[in-house]
């Protein structure tokens, strides 16, 4: 249980409501032991009833005390609940923003080297893991000690022997549901990866309809989701007769508990060692007990899977960025840009995309980036927004090493189109506006217009107010592309990076945005990344770079 110990602080923390906690889990447990002697009790005073004797009015003052104690037991329990519960949502909490803020602080060649999946369940599924141990791990546990200990000192008081034979089992049915809830954690696993599969399937199916309408694949579709879909059934069924198991074992040993507490009891109670109440008492002692006791493997499967799942989240905790900033100052960036004898080989794959590559423009200018594919071009972007740190050699904004630069307010003078064509699943308006806080309506009509998208937006139905759909579905390439350049442009960045983000569009077009551009925003710095001569002859310098020595032609 070594990652767990990770969390200790969040429980240090936490420590306030945690006590609290505590002592309302003492509490519950008191008043609901304490009850179960005036069941006895009042049991006995029946039996005397039953012998001819007269009503005794105790038996009243008995059950007021067992209505009160149950009244007392339910509030507390709802009080450890929100004490010990709460705390642990609380940390859940806080562990996902950390998680979280940590994605943020990650390189991009982090990202490049595990899938979305796996990061939504470290974030989801791993977290979840861990809350439950938080929670109701704990809480059972420390219930059930102390239950335990409350109990075990009436049952004594009661009868020694009777005590003995009747806990004896309870460990051994314990370990049983440990075994069994092993069983069921693995069985859970192999079924939610089989939903894993069906639910990639039906993503690459809704997300590639056009193109499985367009092969007439549907049959072939459903075929294999028929398939996935049998093979979770057959595992969840699996799953199910398992957990049948754990309710029947639990019931079981319940039955044979209490057939041990008639027998043995029955025959303390002939020889006049115990009276019906006491054995009624043991009959409450042992119902007390059971499920507390079986929640234990439960539990020590809860707290495993925990110890696993923070295992990973560690593991992903530690992961330092190679992209890191040390400089927290504001102030201008004008635009100068310098490479000087840059290098870059992609960690992951170890394929050096530039080699000792210099280049500089001074700002206000205009720099065209050409060459084939594989040559370099969208490498030269990425290390121009620092989205990762050159292997060899450095790049100089405004005379200053990248490096030393505050990224954060680096990247605000920054206007970045992808070669990817990326839109949120909202708002037109909205999409546009996302490079800057509340822009106004005025402001994101002026933007649109110098990428040449606001005729086709105010064609829509629903105008700047049209849902795009995921990734931009809903519309074309062309207007997907303009739309990312007019969410570059509304920052007014003093450098503006094109990277083959022109491709969709036709000439006309491409000419309007780069002539706005100019007009609009001619004192930027514009990187132009490009296979067309169109785009390159508007710049002031061109750069071709070679796919195997990455040699510039200027």
């Amino acid at each position: 249980m070594k990652a767990l110990k990770t969390l200790n602080p969040y429980f240090w923390k936490h420590k306030i409501l945690l006590f609290w906690g505590l002592l309302f889990i003492i509490a519950s447990n008191f008043f609901n032991i304490y009850k179960v002697q005036f069941v006895g009790k009042s049991v006995d005073q029946l039996a005397d009833l039953s012998k001819g004797n007269g009503f005794n009015k105790q038996v009243l003052v008995y059950v007021a005390i067992i209505v009160g104690c149950s009244l007392l037991t339910g509030f507390f329990t709802f009080m450890m609940r929100q004490t010990i519960i709460v705390a642990s949502r609380r940390i859940e909490y806080e562990l996902k923003n950390k998680i979280y803020r940590h994605y943020q602080d990650l390189s991009l060649t982090d990202y490049k080297t595990t899938t979305t999946g796996d990061l939504m369940n470290r974030l989801s599924e791993d977290v979840v893991a861990v809350r439950m141990y938080l929670g109701p791990g704990v809480m059972y546990v420390v219930n059930l000690i102390i239950l335990l200990i409350i109990t075990c000192i009436y049952m004594l008081k009661t009868d020694v022997s009777m005590t003995v034979w009747t806990l004896f089992p309870l460990p051994i049915l314990s370990y049983i549901i440990f075994k069994v809830s092993s069983i069921i954690n693995k069985k859970s696993k192999i079924m939610q990866k089989s939903q894993s599969a069906i639910s990639t399937f039906v993503q690459d199916s809704f997300s590639g309809i056009r193109v499985v309408k367009f092969f007439a694949k549907e049959n072939y579709i459903k075929k294999n989701y028929g398939a996935k879909v049998t093979d979770y059934q057959d595992k969840a069924l699996d799953l199910a007769k398992t957990e049948a198991y754990f309710f029947t074992i639990i019931l079981f040993v319940i039955g044979l508990l209490n057939v041990a507490i008639i027998l043995i009891g029955g025959q303390k109670y002939i020889a006049g060692e115990l009276s019906v109440g006491k054995i009624a008492d043991f009959f409450m002692y042992i119902n007390i007990l059971i499920w507390p006791f079986s929640m234990v493997g439960w539990v020590t499967s809860v707290n495993q899977r925990a110890e696993a799942s923070m295992q990973r989240i560690n593991e992903f905790l530690d992961k330092k960025s190679d992209v890191i900033n040390k400089n927290f100052e504001n102030y201008p960036i004008k635009g100068k840009i310098e490479f000087r004898n840059v290098s870059y080989v992609y960690p992951n794959t170890g394929i050096k995309a530039l080699d000792n590559l210099s280049f500089s423009i001074d700002a206000g200018q205009s720099l065209a980036i050409m060459g084939k594919t594989g040559s370099g071009k969208s490498t030269i972007a990425l290390l121009l927004c620092r989205l990762i740190d050159p292997t060899e050699g450095e790049i100089l904004v405004d005379g200053k090493n990248l490096k030393n630069h505050n990224l954060d307010n680096y990247r605000n003078f920054i206007g970045y189109i992808p070669q990817e064509s990326y839109l949120f699943s909202d708002s037109i308006e909205h999409n546009i506006g996302f490079s800057i806080d509340n822009p106004s309506h005025e402001k994101v009509v002026e933007y649109s217009k110098i990428a040449d998208v606001h005729k086709n937006i105010v064609g829509f139905k629903e105008g700047y107010k049209t849902m795009v759909g995921e990734r931009g579905v809903m519309l074309s390439g062309g207007q997907k592309q303009r739309i990312c350049i007019a969410r570059a442009l509304i920052k007014d960045p003093n450098i503006i990076i094109f990277d083959d983000s022109l491709s969709a569009l036709d000439t006309e077009t491409e000419q309007n945005i780069l002539e706005n551009i100019d007009t609009k925003i001619h004192n930027a710095t514009s990187i132009i990344i490009t296979h067309r001569e169109s785009s390159a002859q508007r710049a002031d310098k061109i750069i071709n770079l070679t796919e195997i020595t990455n040699s510039v032609t200027a």
